[in-house]
């Protein structure tokens, strides 16, 4: 049977889940700007708000990684020539999409044990961002249009962690501003690392 490549469902997961993230950086933002105001009302409204969106968020990823599970991409060398002409015909959404957030768990599984366990997050992201050097795309190194300060790699690496949190890869209760690998994060690395 013959099967239509799964891109455009994957770049359609991959710009709604950036698209929420933005929505959630705003809502942080006007939260903080009322808890500044000392709006404690509407700071409160603002961060009820983040913590729905974060969990709305959250099934989307889980969603994105059941639809890999369900549909595993084709492989494209081996397509024939008339396969990958009608791909091109399909309306795909626009190419340069942001690496995949599962991308990122190897590295910072890698980076944590190699750490000895745990790491300053400034430090971990670094070395992830070096161990995926040639995996990282160029829309990878573009700024986030909610935070031009903040690199688009950067912020899929930090939902990555939230998301390897929630699947018990890296521990919840770390100090603020250390990641931790978990038991079954080392579990996660033996099964699935390659390398």
């Amino acid at each position: 049977m013959t099967k239509n490549k799964p891109t455009n469902v994957v770049a359609a997961f991959e710009i709604l889940l950036e698209e929420i993230e933005t929505e959630i950086d705003f809502t942080n933002r006007v939260g903080s700007r009322a808890f500044e105001a000392r709006d404690y009302d509407r700071a409160r409204e603002a961060l009820e708000l983040a913590a729905h969106l974060t969990a709305y968020r959250d099934k989307l990823a889980a969603f994105r990684r059941e639809w890999d599970r369900l549909v595993p991409a084709a492989d494209e060398e081996t397509e024939d020539a008339e396969t990958k002409e009608s791909r091109r015909n399909l309306g795909r959404l626009q190419r340069g999409l942001r690496t995949p957030e599962d991308s990122y768990y190897i590295p910072i599984l890698r980076v944590l044990v190699r750490r000895g366990g745990s790491g300053q997050v400034s430090d971990v992201l670094e070395e992830v961002r070096a161990e995926m050097n040639g995996i990282l795309r160029d829309v990878d190194f573009e700024p986030l249009a909610s935070d031009p300060h903040n690199l688009r790699w950067r912020n899929a690496a930090q939902w990555a962690r939230n998301s390897m949190v929630n699947e018990g890869l890296l521990k919840s209760g770390s100090p603020r501003g250390i990641w931790e690998i978990s038991e079954k994060g080392r579990q996660y690395l033996s099964e699935h690392d390659s390398v």
